[in-house]
């Protein structure tokens, strides 16, 4: 899978901001022409977002463009102009407001047919759904199996909470007089659950208090804590904090390696399917979970500093 630990928003109508986007580190970079566009603005932003792809150096980032939702009039022509303009640069589309099944069908089969009228690879061109109301929410397993394309369930909190009339005004934040417990858990576990139902990742979506920095790993720790792949980031000082937050530690990497390594050793040299790593028992769920954080921290570029030594005969 893609590394998606940090997921930066960019707006298709303004080309400065386009341009810095290509130097940060972040693992996604998506070219919005949705809510960070003003509807006049929107016709410039597909001719400015399909320039940049063509033009810009996104080396090692996943290049996605969200596209306007099946309830406007933009949709139809920022997936043909998009995938017309710059399929070959382009990823993943972003498609937001899903409530149903068939509006990513819909897509699918509309990405298939640009591609076979314009020579490009069949299939290649992934989907993000955002999940952004009750009934995505109510609707999402059927929205994560819906299409070979998908690769993420995307949470957005903001369209999310005015759908349910959650009464709060910072987005991410608890609403005002909840003080049991967390009041997006049931909603990140129920994303989440879909996504790995249909083996794909879960991202949540922004935290809007830019300049609250400490706010901001607070939220995107509580997600990557319940397995999240990575978080939306608005501004270049939230990317870094996305990177590491969704990062494993070196300690856990180079542990989740040396557990890999030892389980091979052990099934495979000595026959034994359960012993001990130390003041550790590893068994077959020991390697699935080693294999979770392994592959994090590979995807995330960390070098193991440990090695395996199996004992002497």
């Amino acid at each position: 899978m893609r590394s998606r630990r940090s997921c930066l928003a960019v707006p298709g109508s303004n080309p400065r901001f386009l341009e810095k986007a290509q130097g940060l580190p972040a693992d996604e970079v998506f070219l919005d022409l949705e809510d960070s566009v003003a509807p006049l603005a929107k016709e410039e932003a597909r001719r400015n977002v399909v320039a940049a792809l063509r033009e810009g150096d996104w080396s090692g980032r996943t290049r996605v463009v969200r596209v306007n939702d099946l309830g406007t009039r933009w949709t139809y022509r920022d997936v043909i102009e998009v995938v017309e303009g710059a399929g070959e640069f382009l990823d993943c589309l972003m498609l937001p407001k899903v409530e149903d099944a068939s509006q990513v069908a819909w897509l699918d089969v509309l990405l298939t047919q640009i591609e076979k009228a314009n020579g490009l690879p069949v299939g290649r061109i992934g989907i993000e759904a955002q999940i952004e109301s009750a009934r995505g929410l109510v609707n999402v397993d059927a929205i994560g199996g819906a299409s070979p394309r998908l690769e993420t369930l995307v949470f957005g909190p903001a369209d999310f909470m005015a759908s349910i009339n959650m009464r709060t005004m910072v987005v991410g934040e608890q609403p005002a007089g909840y003080t049991e417990g967390d009041a997006y858990h049931y909603i990140l576990m129920r994303i989440l659950m879909a996504a790995r139902t249909h083996g794909l990742q879960a991202i949540d979506g922004p935290y809007l208090a830019i300049r609250d920095l400490d706010g901001y790993r607070r939220v995107a720790a509580r997600s990557a804590a319940l397995g999240f792949d990575g978080k939306w980031v608005l501004h270049p000082t939230q990317v870094e904090a996305a990177n590491e937050v969704f990062s494993p530690s070196q300690e856990d990497y180079d542990r989740a390696e040396l557990i890999l390594d030892a389980y091979e050793y052990y099934t495979t040299v000595e026959r034994r399917g359960a012993v001990m790593l130390g003041d550790e028992m590893i068994d077959e769920a020991s390697r699935k979970m080693a294999l979770v954080v392994a592959a994090k921290g590979r995807a995330a570029g960390l070098v193991r500093t440990e090695s395996f030594t199996p004992p002497s005969a």
